[in-house]
């Protein structure tokens, strides 16, 4: 994409043209995924995440039909896994595959004809039946005579002109247990029965699984998979405003602002918390006219520090540091200080202005003017916000454009490497899709995440179109019902372009269940947001177990987006919030499967008070070489032990299916509780009572009994 902003929005949209006709093809591939809005933009991946790949594949006919899912990397060099009918007689085929480096990828899936599938069907029953026992025996003789000679040549003797490449020479144990399986099978001084469990034996119907014979290979269009690092998917992020680290109040009863340096003394509390990223409230210069008080009051008091959302001031704007939290050295010292502890740095970006910001007198044209000659301050009636002006992109978007990328690349330049968005439903999109496309192609390592509590279809366009991650309705979700369906929407399909970030609260949001929910409250939402998505955060205070609202609204008390807050830390120990989400994060970094995002299953539970879920990391594709399974169990009720049966599915654990006749209720596995560090025998059915305050979840490790 240029680099140049658009002169002007087009005046009409143009009539679009009808797609080009694309033939179907010898075997039909259909409804690929994950495709977002049908190649429009790139599915999202990261490096070592699971992609599930789906088509609908189909033939005429009987014979049988197979398919491929291809992921193409960077380098051309190709990733390919065989696809498994996962809905017999819907025709719809899956394989997970993932890619391993950052940049550029593409997939498809080739679907093909399965002679020696066909074959092998076909021979059991006759054969098994007396009926054409020469014939099929020697059509098989024949076919593996085919299969022998595609094994020798790199690439295969099969491929069609639709097909890409198909892999390099066999391997030789492969090689071997075919060749022996073709002379078996070639012997006619053997039983016929005796030749056809040769050809049919698991070990070469498992050699010929990864490298089968193929005809009629039909591949489908090739669509973009954008590949980033892990930290795009999966991140714990702590949020604060650092003007409260280090603030105290003077003699005079005034307040002395923390600093970039005060606030670096809490990085190390943090770090030891396990959190990934941590996220400054904007750090700018803050105007003085209609400066809001205390509690959002339209009256400031001498001393208030006004919302750092209502930027710009005589001391610079979005790309200026506020005096009083320290200067562009202070602030590099703040992030080294940061990487030093294993810590990244994010920042707010609120695009919008106080009255007092240079904008304002350099680029009036860049604001609403009304017919009385003022300029539109923010509203959302009844709610007026006097001291923020919002920018007006349809005046002038290439110089807004040119203007707010060149400040985030000065955040860039000073070490930060994420951005929270502020808002960014208020602003149109097609300004969101060329500024991240244009930072992605100087910073690919920058990850923005959208604050979009916002309509569905804004929330995920703005996932679609280049953000990163985005804020959810997970806050709000509060049933077992609810939250159970939440989480299978945030897993499933939608997860190819929307990555969630759980958010217990912000410094926006105090929400009902947290205002009364009391210590044990913020557990259970600690453990749902750490557990239920690759990406949480929490905002500064929640350690304190901050819950107490202002009137009227969702929001706490004394909010520090009007007044400084330094904090009693030492508290935090005693309550023990604080060492409740140090396990959790490291329970996150333990457990591979945690970082995942499509791996997800829900898992029946007879008290509405319990929730069951679980994530499953299959070997192949752990970057430890070992499967990974942990399954979750929460009281969702604050102030009430809660029983519960719990019914797990074992297949979706990656155990064994049960034998016919089992007895659900007897241990299978052994279940290691993360949590508590105690072991138990668990089945299929498992009885659970869980205390508030004593323990308000099981996360449990799945170990092989």
């Amino acid at each position: 994409m240029t680099s140049t902003p658009p002169a002007s929005a087009p005046l009409r949209s143009p009539v679009p043209s009808p797609a080009p006709a694309t033939p179907i093809g010898r075997i039909p591939v259909l409804e690929v995924s994950p495709v977002v809005e049908g190649g429009r933009w790139p599915a999202k991946a990261v490096v070592g995440e699971m992609v599930p790949i789906e088509a609908t594949v189909f033939r005429e006919g009987h014979d049988a039909v197979a398919a491929t899912a291809v992921l193409v990397a960077p380098d051309g060099s190709e990733r390919t896994a065989r696809m498994v009918d996962v809905a017999p007689g819907l025709d719809r085929f899956r394989a997970t595959l993932h890619p391993d480096v950052e940049g550029p990828w593409s997939l498809r899936v080739e679907a093909w004809s399965d002679p020696y599938g066909t074959w092998a069907h076909d021979a059991t029953i006759k054969i098994e039946a007396g009926v054409d026992v020469d014939l099929m025996l020697a059509e098989g003789v024949r076919l593996f005579e085919r299969v022998l000679a595609d094994g020798a040549a790199p690439g295969g003797r099969h491929a069609s002109p639709t097909a890409g490449p198909t892999g390099s020479r066999r391997d030789p144990d492969d090689g071997r247990t075919l060749a022996d399986a073709a002379a078996a099978l070639a012997d006619a001084g053997r039983p016929a029965l005796a030749r056809l469990a040769a050809a049919t034996a698991p070990e070469v119907r498992e050699a010929l699984d990864r490298a089968p014979l193929r005809d009629h290979v039909t591949a489908s269009a090739t669509y973009d998979l954008r590949v980033e690092r892990p930290l795009a998917l999966a991140g714990a992020w702590y949020e604060m405003f650092p003007r409260s680290e280090g603030a105290r109040r003077l003699k005079d009863g005034r307040w002395r602002s923390g600093t970039f340096t005060s606030a670096a003394r809490r990085l190390p509390a943090i770090a030891a918390m396990g959190f990934d990223v941590v996220y400054l409230t904007p750090v700018h210069p803050i105007g003085t006219t209609h400066r809001k008080g205390r509690n959002n009051s339209l009256t400031a008091l001498p001393g208030d520090p006004g919302s750092p959302y209502a930027i710009g001031s005589k001391d610079g704007g979005h790309d200026a540091i506020h005096p009083e939290l320290g200067s562009e050295r202070t602030f590099k010292a703040f992030v080294k200080e940061a990487r030093r502890n294993g810590l990244e740095v994010a920042i707010d970006l609120a695009l919008q202005c106080s009255p007092d910001h240079p904008w304002v007198s350099e680029h009036p044209e860049w604001f609403t003017t009304r017919v009385d000659g003022s300029i539109a301050y923010a509203e959302n009636p009844p709610k007026k916000y006097q001291d923020i002006y919002p920018l007006n992109f349809d005046n002038d978007p290439a110089g807004i454009y040119a203007e707010v990328l060149r400040v985030v690349r000065v955040w860039i330049d000073r070490g930060v490497t994420a951005f929270r968005v502020d808002n960014p439903h208020t602003k149109p999109l097609d300004f969101w899709e060329w500024l991240l496309a244009e930072v992605r192609r100087t910073n690919p390592e920058v990850i923005f995440l959208s604050e979009a509590f916002t309509k569905p279809a804004m929330m995920h366009t703005l996932a679609r179109i280049g953000f990163h991650q985005s804020y959810t309705y997970f806050t709000w979700r509060n049933s077992r019902t609810e939250l159970a369906e939440y989480l299978e929407e945030v897993s499933g399909p939608a997860g190819a372009y929307m990555r969630p970030s759980f958010w217990p609260t912000t410094h926006d949001i105090l929400p009902p269940y947290l205002q009364h929910g009391g210590v044990a409250g913020f557990a259970v939402r600690a453990v749902l947001a750490a557990l239920g998505s690759p990406t949480w955060g929490i905002y500064s205070g929640y350690e304190l177990v901050e819950n107490v609202p202002r009137p009227g609204v969702e929001e706490q008390i004394d909010n520090e987006k009007y007044e400084y807050k330094p904090r009693d830390w030492a508290a935090a120990e005693e309550i023990g919030i604080s060492t409740l989400l140090t396990r959790l994060n490291e329970i996150r970094r333990d457990h591979p499967a945690l970082r995942q995002l499509r791996n997800l299953t829900v898992h029946p539970t007879t008290n509405d008070q319990v929730l069951a879920f679980s994530r499953h990391l299959p070997a192949e594709h752990s970057p430890t070489g070992v499967a990974d399974t942990v399954v979750v169990v929460v009281n969702l009720d604050p102030h009430s032990p809660q029983e519960s049966d719990v019914h797990l599915d074992p297949v979706t654990l990656g155990l064994p299916a049960p034998a016919e006749g089992h007895d659900p209720w007897a241990p299978s596995f052994v279940a290691h509780d993360e949590l508590s560090g105690e072991s138990f025998g668990w089945g299929e059915n498992v009885y659970v009572r869980l205390e508030p305050l004593r323990q308000v979840a099981h996360v449990v490790h799945v170990r092989q009994a």
